[in-house]
């Protein structure tokens, strides 16, 4: 495996990868990887001809400073994970590369709801400094497909949208959340989770499972209030427990409303902010 800390190098060898015809498919991560992050290595591995991997801990995402400094950063486990799991190159730049001085990073682009709900409400700004830094990344590597996990659909969404806006020609390519045995989604966070509240974190992905299998017969906002009271009732503080259309983010009143139904969720467990979500209606499959 390559490894990158600066564009130029990166960029003069993917450059002689595509003179070759190679396709390009590339996950951007923040590090501390896990499963899941190697799941998206090994799909795009298995549909493109090199597979990048980025890390890079964005200062620009983070609301609490506290957040950014906590965030886990193990690079040399890292860079095991991902040779183990067959990646071509690996992109670790430091912070002046990807925002070098006087590049102008503003976009222009209205969201509309997009991030304007659930995470959008609970963590102002997130998403502005999200889209930033995944459109100078895609600038850099220039793949034909991205990659990226299902668990934070709400920034799928708006990367999704984003390339509409900007006319891009690269594929997005949702990729299925990877959980552990007992349901909980796998994330980079789980490594601060106390051993009660990692005990108790798995009530989410079934709190999601029961909604999955209510909402067809019962309003959203019944299935919505039990969703918040199992939540609560297990030792968590849940943010929102939001049933909504997958495509707008908007909520749904009803399982006829739409035919693409996603439950999304945010609650604290302990000092650790946890997300997923659950698809409960895809119909007919949506990218």
């Amino acid at each position: 495996m390559l490894v990158f800390k600066q564009v130029a190098g990166l960029q003069a060898w993917l450059d002689s990868e595509r003179r070759e015809g190679k396709t390009i498919g590339f996950a951007p991560t923040m590090g501390a990887l896990h499963q899941g992050h190697l799941g998206l290595v090994e799909i795009a591995k298995s549909e493109c001809d090199r597979a990048v991997v980025s890390i890079f801990v964005n200062p620009t995402q983070f609301n609490d400073p506290a957040d950014l400094e906590k965030y886990p950063r193990m690079p040399e486990q890292d860079i095991a994970l991902l040779i183990g799991a067959g990646c071509d190159a690996l992109f670790m730049p430091p912070v002046d590369e990807v925002y070098p001085p006087g590049l102008d990073l503003s976009l222009q682009l209205d969201f509309g709801a997009l991030d304007q709900v659930m995470e959008g409400e609970f963590r102002p700004g997130h998403f502005g400094g999200m889209a930033m830094v995944v459109k100078r990344l895609l600038d850099i590597v220039q793949p034909h497909r991205l990659y990226m996990g299902q668990k934070d659909f709400q920034q799928l969404s708006i990367v999704r949208d984003m390339l509409r806006q900007l006319g891009s020609g690269i594929e997005l390519v949702r990729c299925p959340t990877t959980r552990e045995p007992d349901g909980l989604a796998m994330s980079s966070r789980n490594l601060r989770l106390s051993p009660a509240m990692r005990a108790a974190a798995p009530v989410i992905y079934q709190s999601m499972l029961a909604a999955k299998a209510a909402l067809p017969d019962e309003p959203a906002s019944a299935v919505q209030a039990r969703g918040l009271e199992t939540l609560r009732n297990a030792g968590l503080d849940p943010e929102y427990f939001d049933l909504v259309d997958g495509n707008t983010l908007l909520p749904v009143e009803q399982y006829g409303d739409s035919d693409f139904i996603v439950v999304c969720v945010a609650a604290w467990a302990g000092d650790v902010r946890l997300i997923d979500n659950l698809v409960i209606r895809e119909n007919p499959a949506v990218a």
